[in-house]
């Protein structure tokens, strides 16, 4: 993963960009979603609350230490922020966190159904597992705690009766991650329209985890297969 840190600029206009995308894939409704990355050993940019990710600039974003402390900005930070900040905190090397309501992996998330089974060859390299954490009230401590057993092990988790959310070394490819999600979700759910799910093979899933070093993926757990 990324040692080195976006400046605050680039940061700024990666969390903008990601932002609209969300909005514009229909990731987010209204003022849904939050985004944030990491620009230095104590400091992170996120986006405000109560404002649509698809309509943010520059001026409104907040600067913040990792104790939630506003250092920099005139708006309040997302209420999601703990969490961010606690996937910061559990796994230093993440360097931007994503937030959204992806509408297929959102369905799923309502079902406590993870994205286990190994249906696409891109998603067990890229993706792997996504598991879903248990229920939580949103922003509250005991939504950045649930989240916790996952982040060392996998690249994404679905929020039970809530959505996704993802981390990476930065801001665009936490937006891929929660794209590839949603990806995985709607084929998910049309093998299950058509009544057939079929995954990969086990000897299949794994030589496609061995390709993962090479392409630059570190975990993402092993998704269930068939004989």
């Amino acid at each position: 993963m990324r040692t080195t840190y976006p400046t605050d600029a680039e940061a700024k206009r990666d969390i903008l960009e990601a932002g609209r995308r969300m909005y514009q894939k229909n990731f987010v409704a209204a003022n849904d979603g939050n985004l944030s990355a990491k620009v230095s050993d104590s400091c992170v940019w996120a986006t405000p609350t109560g404002i649509s990710k698809g309509f943010m600039t520059e001026e409104i974003l907040v600067k913040l230490d990792l104790d939630g402390r506003v250092v920099e900005g005139t708006h309040k930070p997302s209420s999601e922020i703990k969490m961010h900040l606690r996937i910061y905190k559990e796994v230093p090397e993440v360097r931007a966190v994503a937030h959204a309501h992806p509408p297929v992996a959102a369905a799923f998330a309502a079902a406590g159904l993870p994205l286990d089974k190994a249906l696409l060859q891109e998603a067990v390299v890229l993706l792997g597992v996504i598991p879903v954490a248990g229920y939580a009230l949103p922003g509250s401590e005991a939504l950045a705690e649930s989240v916790v057993p996952y982040l060392r092990d996998y690249n994404g988790l679905l929020l039970e009766h809530h959505g996704a959310v993802t981390w990476g070394e930065s801001v665009m490819q936490a937006l891929y991650r929660l794209e590839s999600i949603e990806y995985n979700a709607t084929v998910a759910m049309y093998t299950k329209m058509m009544g057939i799910e079929r995954p990969l093979t086990n000897s299949q899933i794994d030589g496609l985890i061995a390709l993962r070093p090479s392409w630059g993926v570190t975990g993402g757990g092993r998704p269930i297969g068939r004989d």
